[in-house]
């Protein structure tokens, strides 16, 4: 290791006000120009940055100082540890209230003005009118109010960036001392007009924040699903202690309806336990010794001992919530459109504002008639007003009605929804950048082996010869596959169980090479093995059986001959068997039009078996582990970069890696799931279906988003500059424009929830 990367430091700070990408990105930017920053990484959904500083010393203050420099309050700075979520959500809480409690400060003697205006201006002047409003107006612009506004828009000023702040405060404090101006001369009051600024920015902040905290709710409800306490027995009596003071190893008893405290194991008793918040699948899943548990799923009924193998941040629940706030915290490539648009974006609407300003001054009578038609139409335009009171509502309302929060929350509320969506559902986006990606994919690859089947053997057949029972074959052959531990003998015994055939004692128990087992049942000498084996053995009545065993060859199964006495007795057929929803997933891919490639080690007659039984369109057999990487080369090479792979070994993670977007499914290795940009928790390739259609649905709600804000400020700032909008109007205009955006997103939420209902894979 190099001594500057030895030298790195990581710090993360919590910025409760920075509510969207414009926002972000000016903290970003503040924090890139401080000498031996090397990386700045901002989450608007946790309201968290982090930054890695190549230096020894402790830089917490002058990061923090920074950031508030650039307009930002800093509720906390932490070196080396990620912050706890739980402080954050606190943080978060608190800062909300806040934005409440400057709203009530703002509000009330905003809306005092506003009743003594309506009489004072449509029926009979209020004695003292600008005196009163000057009054109540003056902590509304300057106090309680509006102080955080100004304070945040000098900061953002002098560090030579221009946020939201700016443009409000510049649409407050003239209109403010403009309207002082009627105390020594009779003119139009701008007071009012300031005040009801301030208060709808107030508004739209705390609405804003509000909304933001629905759309961003993923990681809190996961935060809430964890046990609080654990009965652990120590030195043989049973304890409560926090769950955060469990360390592994400890055994933890679990009652029915306790939750499991934190990932383990059972060591004694059975049970059904809810997984349905880890996997999202409603129905109990059956646990007994040796079964594994997840931390903060339900256990049902019976009485569990538990030994904890995971705590803390390892725990499955812990590696949830990071990758959630990853993909959350993560950037999508269509972001770039929208930041190169918000960077300039301010500067530009100050310049506007001062040339609708200056063209209001210089020809106000060229620019009437546009009053006149506007009139017709809309109530709050005064073709009859001065030029200079035109000139100031034009130049105010441009400076209130642009909107680059709107663009801002645009890709990462629909982020946060989408991303919350999948882990609800058990499915875990890693990045933005693979949504974007996901949408575009052609060809998915799937792995043979417990992707589309099971991964272990089970009994598929039994085919007795001329006057033997199928009953008494499997007997015969439990009975002596009884002895071994061989995976093919374990599947015969199991497959025998579950078709309530009991195996028998055996004696003379031996195992042949790797070809079969021999023993005796009863009085009978059985012989079980492959043809080759039995045919040196002398085994009669072979042939009688030869089309059956072609026809369970060519299947793909693992066929075993059972000899009696000399005598064959029959076939058992052994096979890894194709999941149940499998055929229904990929069906479900045909319908998203994917084309749907098979890449396995197994021999080609196997692995044409499964693909027509599920409908997979191209199979590539014999293909080793190495040369998985190969193989999606050449399928990129010939759908350009829209491969998509999943699997779930450790062999499978280079062919992730290489893939353009690398699907794990969650049962499989932990190495997989770190190689992969989605991962499938509760290990069905359906999942694969759904997982699809949630990126191409967020992706969908980015892109109107981006339209919708976009469009808004095209078509409001000039309306705003020809004197057709009221500042009022505007701010609330602007306010609307931020939160029909998080609106549009958590429009994602209730798709997701009539799919959930109706159920099965549907087209996207």
């Amino acid at each position: 290791m190099s001594t500057i990367e030895s030298s790195i430091s990581e710090y993360e700070l919590t910025v409760p006000g920075m509510g969207s990408d414009h926002c972000a990105g000016i903290v970003r930017q503040t924090l890139q120009r401080l000498e031996g920053v090397a990386e700045v990484r901002t989450n608007i959904a946790s309201h968290h940055v982090s930054v890695s500083v190549r230096s020894g010393a402790d830089d917490s203050q002058r990061l923090r100082q920074a950031v508030e420099r650039a307009g930002y309050d800093v509720a906390a700075v932490r070196r080396g540890a990620a912050a706890d979520e739980a402080d954050a959500a606190e943080i978060e809480a608190q800062y909300l209230a806040q934005a409440r409690r400057r709203l009530w400060i703002a509000g009330v003697p905003a809306t005092l003005i506003m009743l003594l205006m309506v009489p004072h201006m449509f029926w009979q002047p209020v004695p003292g009118y600008l005196a009163m409003v000057a009054v109540l107006a003056f902590p509304v612009v300057f106090l309680f109010g509006g102080a955080a506004t100004h304070k945040a828009a000098w900061r953002s000023l002098t560090n030579r960036t221009l946020n939201m702040d700016v443009l409000i405060s510049l649409g407050s404090l003239p209109p403010y001392f403009i309207g002082l101006v009627g105390f020594i001369f009779p003119m139009t009051s701008f007071m009012e007009m300031a005040a009801t600024i301030m208060t709808f920015h107030l508004l739209g902040r705390y609405l804003e924040a509000k909304a933001k905290g629905r759309a961003s709710q993923a990681i809190r409800r996961l935060l809430t699903l964890g046990a609080k306490t654990a009965r652990v027995e120590r030195d043989g009596t049973e304890l409560e202690l926090p769950v955060g003071e469990l360390q592994p190893g400890d055994i933890m008893v679990i009652r029915p309806g306790d939750k499991v405290p934190t990932d383990g194991e059972v060591v004694e008793g059975e049970s059904h336990v809810d997984e349905s918040i880890a996997t999202g699948e409603s129905v109990p899943v059956y646990k007994e010794v040796g079964s594994p548990v997840i931390g903060a799923t339900i256990n049902k009924e019976g009485r569990l001992r538990v030994r904890a193998t995971r705590v803390g941040r390892d725990t499955f629940l812990a590696q949830v919530i990071r990758l959630v706030d990853q993909a959350q915290g993560s950037r999508v490539p269509i972001q770039e459109f929208a930041d190169r648009m918000t960077g300039r974006f301010v500067p530009l609407v100050v310049l506007i504002s001062l040339l609708s300003l200056a063209a209001w001054l210089l020809f106000p009578e060229t620019l009437r008639p546009i009053l006149y038609w506007g009139a017709q139409f809309l109530p709050w335009v005064n073709p009859q007003a001065d030029g200079p009171v035109l000139a100031i509502l034009a130049a105010v309302a441009v400076l209130v009605i642009a909107c680059p929060c709107a663009l801002g929350l645009a890709t990462p509320t629909a982020l946060m929804v989408g991303s919350g969506i999948g882990a609800e559902r058990g499915i875990l986006i890693r990045s933005g950048e693979a949504i974007q990606t996901f949408k575009d994919i052609k060809v998915m690859v799937l792995d043979k082996t417990g992707t589309i089947t099971r991964g272990e053997p089970r009994l598929t057949e039994v085919v007795a010869a001329a006057g033997v029972s199928e009953q008494h074959l499997l007997h015969l052959a439990a009975s002596v596959e009884n002895a071994s531990e061989h995976p093919i003998a374990r599947a015969i015994v199991d497959g025998a169980s579950e078709r309530g055939v009991a195996a028998a004692e055996v004696t003379g128990f031996r195992s042949i090479g790797a070809r079969g087992v021999a023993g005796r049942v009863g009085d009978e000498q059985i012989l079980i093995g492959n043809r080759r084996l039995l045919v040196e053995q002398g085994i009669t009545a072979l042939e009688s059986l030869d089309e059956s065993l072609q026809r369970l060859e060519a299947r793909g199964c693992t066929v075993v001959i059972v000899a009696g006495d000399g005598r064959a007795l029959g076939l058992v057929a052994v096979a890894d068997t194709v999941k149940g929803e499998s055929a229904e997933a990929v069906r479900g891919m045909h319908k998203l039009g994917l084309h749907v490639v098979m890449i396995t080690g197994d021999n080609e007659r196997a692995a044409r078996a499964v693909a027509e039984e599920v409908g997979i369109d191209e199979v590539q057999a014999g293909v080793l582990p190495e040369g998985k990487v190969d193989a999606i080369r050449q399928l990129q090479a010939r759908y350009g970069n829209h491969v998509a792979m999943v699997g779930d070994g450790i062999n499978d993670a280079p062919a992730l890696k290489q893939a353009n977007v690398g699907i794990a499914i969650g049962a499989g290795a932990d190495v997989a799931i770190e190689a992969a940009d989605v991962t499938l928790v509760r290990g069905e390739l359906t999942g694969v279906v759904e997982a699809m259609q949630l990126s191409r649905s967020t992706f969908d709600k980015i892109v109107q988003n981006l339209i919708w804000a976009s469009a808004y400020n095209v078509a409001a700032i000039p309306m705003a500059a020809v004197g057709l909008l009221h500042p009022m109007i505007g701010v609330i205009a602007m306010t609307a424009s931020s939160l029909s955006v998080i609106g549009n997103s958590l429009l994602l939420k209730r798709r997701f929830a009539r799919i959930g209902q109706a159920g099965g894979v549907h087209e996207a």
